[in-house]
C-alpha cells in the first residue's frame, strides 16, 4: 500500500469521511480517510468486530456532530481521533490506523 496516492488533501473537508480502496487481490485493501480539529487520520474499514466495513451506504461513517465513527453492521463507536470503540460490541479495540503524509497537495499512503 505504500506510496498509493488516495486523493487531493483538499479533497476531505472538516468533519468529513471517505472510504477508498487500494491494491488488488490479496494485497486489497478498504481505506477510510477522516478530517477532525483540521487533522487528517485514515484507518482501515474493517470492525474489529466481524472484520465488516463500517459503512453501508458510501462515505457514510460518522454520527452526526463527526466525534465518531460508527459501524452500520453492529453499532459499534469508534473515536475519530483514536480509532478506539467506545461502545458496542468490540469496546476496548480499535480500528487500525495507517499513515499517510501530504506530498504535492495529495494524500498518500506511508
Amino acid at each position: 500500500m505504500s506510496g498509493v496516492v488516495l486523493c487531493r488533501e483538499d479533497e476531505i473537508g472538516e468533519g468529513e469521511a471517505r472510504g477508498f480502496l487500494i491494491g488488488a487481490g490479496a494485497v486489497r485493501r478498504d481505506v477510510i480517510l477522516v478530517r477532525r480539529g483540521g487533522v487528517l487520520r485514515a484507518y482501515i474499514n474493517a470492525c474489529p468486530h466481524q472484520g465488516t466495513p463500517l459503512e453501508t451506504f458510501a462515505d457514510k461513517f460518522l454520527n452526526s456532530d463527526g466525534s465518531l465513527l460508527i459501524c452500520s453492521t453492529h453499532g459499534a463507536r469508534f473515536r475519530v481521533e483514536t480509532g478506539r470503540c467506545v461502545s458496542g460490541p468490540c469496546v476496548g479495540k480499535s480500528l487500525t490506523m495507517i499513515a499517510v503524509a501530504i506530498a504535492d497537495g495529495g494524500l498518500i499512503v506511508i
